[in-house]
């Protein structure tokens, strides 16, 4: 059974398929359907993407998954056509570690990680022996690792750049302990854990503003070609050039959904293209 077949079986209530609640303007028979796999509950901006391509023939089908390990795999197998849910370090660790063939075709927006509490106030409340939540994945961990040597929490061998790992660590400046959790658990840790360090897409979905509720944002850096946290618009690398796409790019990278993301983000997110 296919990847998206398992996650309509066990999570059918997680996918939402947009394109079939539209009024699809051209004939059926010369539609293109397009299916767009995504991590999140706030994507107005894709559903307005979705409603303008409806004049060229375009059918953007939004599948929206439970977390992050399963869109890669569904457009690497063939399941969905695009994604768009995570950074340029994600693709890259992602694709390393299960022989993806994805490329990254267009820049979406950046988003901070931040820490939040509802024990302190501000991360240097953060004593010896406290437990501190961060994602289990490489790359957003090695990122809220990262955010915690920022802060002065702890130091990290140099060498392992944006991604490094809990055995990274060279020095425990606040002697606490790290708890690495899937992504999507990191918010409702925050009654059990002193900080929980959580993606601007989970903290959102769990009315946490990162610009006003978090206790320390990490600085994520110029936002250009170069840094590893810019997200990205991804195809199978054999498609990358497909027409349909370079319509599917230019339809999104407008200064309607440049509006809407930072409306709907409350200024979280950081539209990352130019229009």
């Amino acid at each position: 059974m296919s990847v998206l077949n398992k996650l309509f079986a066990s999570v059918a209530a997680a996918s939402v398929l947009v394109g079939s609640s539209l009024s699809f303007a051209a004939n059926a028979a010369d539609s293109v359907e397009v299916k767009l796999g995504i991590v999140d509950t706030h994507y107005d901006e894709w559903i307005n993407t979705a409603k303008n391509l409806e004049a060229e023939g375009i059918k953007l089908t939004i599948v929206n998954f439970a977390d992050y390990t399963l869109p890669n795999r569904a457009l690497n197998d063939g399941d969905i056509d695009l994604n768009a849910f995570q950074h340029r370090a994600y693709l890259k660790s992602e694709s390393e570690s299960n022989g993806y063939d994805l490329t990254a075709i267009a820049n979406t927006i950046i988003s901070p990680l931040g820490a939040y509490s509802d024990k302190i106030k501000n991360i240097d409340e953060l004593k010896d022996g406290d437990i501190v939540a961060i994602p289990n994945d490489p790359t957003n961990g090695g990122r809220a690792l990262k955010l915690l040597e920022t802060a002065g929490v702890i130091k990290l061998d140099p060498s392992k750049g944006y991604l490094p790992t809990v055995n990274d660590v060279t020095e425990y400046v606040k002697k606490i302990e790290i708890k690495e959790v899937d992504a999507s658990y990191t918010a409702s840790l925050i009654p059990d854990v002193a900080v929980s360090i959580i993606n601007s897409n989970y903290a959102l979905d769990n009315n946490l503003l990162p610009t006003k509720d978090a206790i320390y944002l990490d600085t994520y850096g110029e936002v250009d070609e170069a840094n590893p946290y810019v997200n990205i618009l991804v195809a199978r690398t054999a498609d990358k050039d497909k027409e349909v796409f370079k319509k599917i790019v230019a339809a999104y990278q407008t200064e309607e959904n440049a509006k809407i993301i930072e409306a709907q983000s409350k200024g979280a997110s950081v539209p990352v293209f130019k229009y």
